[in-house]
């Protein structure tokens, strides 16, 4: 898999001995099968591990979490509540948009494609890095989240004073593996319709990395959006 994916060396060095275990090896004959069977998965193949191309492990300050990719036509592009040019920003992400003028004042760009946060240093992780067409949650157990859960623990053991914000129950449930001695961690309600006004909306999370970041020495992410 990793041949033929766009993937930062700075990962790859991190994660090598992920590659070569059986839950990893599982994963890909599962992809496999997915491809060999006709279904359509997003998203493409060199779009899965974006979030670790876009964002180097060296570069990273912030880590967003979410769950698993968007299901839809066109939308996945490998960075949880980012979505492909030319496509309609999700309602999730539009609230995102709504908190993020709120607290900063930036306008709401009319794309969804958060990659410029990645390039800043926010690591847009799903815990899921795959999906079926039409599918949601049709790929969860299946190895991603080991995989992840690597990540995050790898991140919070090597790296001081990162800030890791969790959106929603299942964010929150990877609060286990972050060490609340040596990062912030910052919740809130998931930015859902469903759930955006029970904390979301209003947690200012955007400014208050920023401000952790610059106390512990840091340049504060640039979360305006082009």
């Amino acid at each position: 898999m990793t041949s033929k994916v766009k993937l930062h060396s700075s990962w790859l060095e991190v994660l090598k001995n992920e590659f070569t275990k059986s839950y990893f090896t599982d994963l890909k004959d599962f992809l496999l099968h997915e491809k060999q069977s006709g279904q359509l998965v997003y998203p493409t193949s060199n779009q899965m591990f974006a979030a670790l191309d876009e964002t180097p492990f060296d570069k990273v300050k912030v880590v967003i979490i979410g769950q698993d990719p968007y299901h839809g036509l066109g939308q996945a592009n490998g960075m949880c509540f980012s979505v492909n040019r030319g496509i309609k920003p999700p309602p999730s992400l539009k609230n995102i948009y709504k908190e993020l003028e709120t607290d900063l004042g930036i306008k709401p760009p009319i794309h969804g494609d958060l990659s410029s946060w990645a390039a800043n240093g926010v690591l847009l992780l799903n815990a899921v890095l795959t999906v079926r067409a039409a599918e949601p949650t049709s790929h969860q157990n299946r190895g991603w989240e080991i995989f992840t859960d690597t990540i995050i623990r790898k991140l919070s053991e090597q790296k001081s004073n990162l800030v890791f914000i969790l959106w929603g129950n299942f964010a929150k449930g990877k609060k286990n593996l972050i060490d609340s001695n040596k990062h912030l961690i910052l919740e809130a309600a998931h930015p859902s319709p469903f759930s955006a006004y029970n904390g979301f909306l209003g947690c200012r999370h955007f400014s208050k990395a920023n401000l952790y970041l610059i106390e512990h020495g840091f340049e504060g992410i640039n979360w305006g959006l082009e």
